[in-house]
């Protein structure tokens, strides 16, 4: 694949930074190594000496002296190497990317961590987008995407999708525009991808079916277009039977897929990860040398630590007892609405993730509801309009998250919420 067509100048213009190098060096050194290269704060100045976190196990990761020493201090762009180590392990497990083996020019698989995947995801933009560019989404759209893309200027197509994601066929109508030797010509201005959160998406809870992403895949090699796979509820699938991902199909290296482990491990922590093509995944990097330098060294540190300490199967079996606990609190919200809503509302029951996508019935605009007299009576929701690229349009529909509150509070909102719609129709 030619990746520099997909670059913008800013990203092509990219060069490595002589200093993030010499620290990276300085990091894998031996201690006999004397070095008066980099402008790395002598620890011994920090104020603090050990930490020691304990975990719901009971079990304890320590950080000595010199481990703390080494958490506090400067760290490789794309990462601290025995984490990077385990990740890898964890997607050739999980997604067997056929890139593995691939030259490194040919978009061999490639993984850095980031810190959460909105910051890689907000790196992949500037690296991809120019002023005018097409790129395809499905509405509705998790805000922070849409806060993202528009500044950017790019022209956002939406394509329609159902209760099983992007419908196919509506892709194929839109590139029907473009013959698939348009994607060699700049002016042509095909598309330059397709981005979709392809499980549990947010707001819709909905999931995209293998068949689906394998007829998109075709068409993305078809029209030449990258595909980035935000996967952020990976981890939150209520099917004992995870669907394959793109990234698992990905024969060519036009995947670049975002990992996160906000929703299992900590969101606090700010630990994610992409996954992609080598020549794209070092364009990120290169951007991180000269922005956040590289994701917090001590989070990460935690976070390898205690996946070592588990082990892939001690991981997993946490993301069971995690999506155990999601999908009980998923159905304590849809016993609430069939109680409450069923006459005023409809919705589908969600695959993953943390919501439930609920259309009202004979109001066309949430947003006085939801926003105003929803609040007034102590009941906090997101309305539809924040979904979609035109804000000011109408929408029936609003987003409930089943996370945090209990099934209690579940049922006296829908209560509250069910006698509001009344009052409005």
């Amino acid at each position: 694949m030619n990746y520099a067509r997909y670059l913008t100048a800013m990203s092509a213009a990219r060069e490595t930074s002589a200093i993030r190098v010499l620290s990276e060096v300085v990091n894998r050194a031996p201690k006999s190594l004397i070095s008066l290269a980099p402008g790395f704060p002598n620890p011994n100045t920090f104020p603090f000496k050990t930490a020691s976190i304990t975990l719901k196990s009971g079990k304890t990761i320590q950080f000595g002296e010199e481990m703390m020493k080494r958490a506090l201090q400067y760290s490789p762009s794309a990462g601290i190497p025995e984490l990077l180590t385990w990740l890898r392990q964890l997607q050739v497990q999980l997604h067997n990317p056929p890139t593995i083996h691939h030259p490194a020019s040919q978009g061999q698989m490639e993984i850095c961590v980031t810190s959460g995947s909105q910051e890689g995801l907000s790196k992949v933009f500037e690296m991809l987008i120019n002023p005018g560019d097409n790129v395809i989404i499905n509405e509705p759209v998790y805000s922070g995407t849409l806060q993202a893309l528009q500044p950017m200027g790019c022209n956002i197509i939406n394509v329609s999708s159902d209760e099983f994601g992007i419908i196919p066929d509506a892709v194929k109508e839109i590139l029907s525009k473009w013959t698939p030797e348009d994607s060699q010509n700049p002016e042509k201005n095909t598309p330059k991808f397709l981005y979709t959160v392809p499980n549990g998406n947010n707001p819709t809870g909905t999931s995209l079916t293998t068949e689906r992403k394998k007829e998109i895949y075709k068409l993305a090699r078809k029209y030449d277009f990258l595909i980035i796979e935000d996967d952020p509820y990976y981890f939150l699938q209520f099917s004992k039977s995870w669907a394959p991902t793109f990234l698992s199909m990905d024969v060519d290296g036009r995947v670049i897929r975002a990992d996160s482990f906000s929703k299992v491990l900590s969101s606090g922590l700010r630990i994610g990860f992409l996954t992609g093509p080598k020549p794209l995944i070092e364009r990120v990097v290169l951007h991180t040398q000269v922005s956040t330098m590289h994701p917090n060294t001590f989070t990460q540190l935690l976070v390898s630590e205690l996946l070592h300490q588990w082990g892939e199967e001690g991981f997993l079996a946490h993301v069971a007892r995690v999506i155990d606990f999601y999908r009980k609190q998923r159905d304590a919200l849809l016993a609430a609405a069939d109680k409450w809503l069923s006459d005023l509302a409809e919705w589908h029951v969600p695959d993953g993730g943390m919501f439930l996508w609920i259309k009202i019935k004979g109001i066309s605009d949430t947003r006085p509801l939801i926003e105003e007299k929803a609040i007034k009576n102590q009941v906090l929701m997101v309305p539809g309009y924040a979904f979609f690229i035109d804000r000011s349009a109408l929408t029936p529909y609003f987003r409930a998250s089943f996370s945090l509150a209990s099934p209690e509070q579940m049922d006296v909102a829908f209560q509250r919420l069910a006698q509001l719609i009344k009052e409005s129709l």
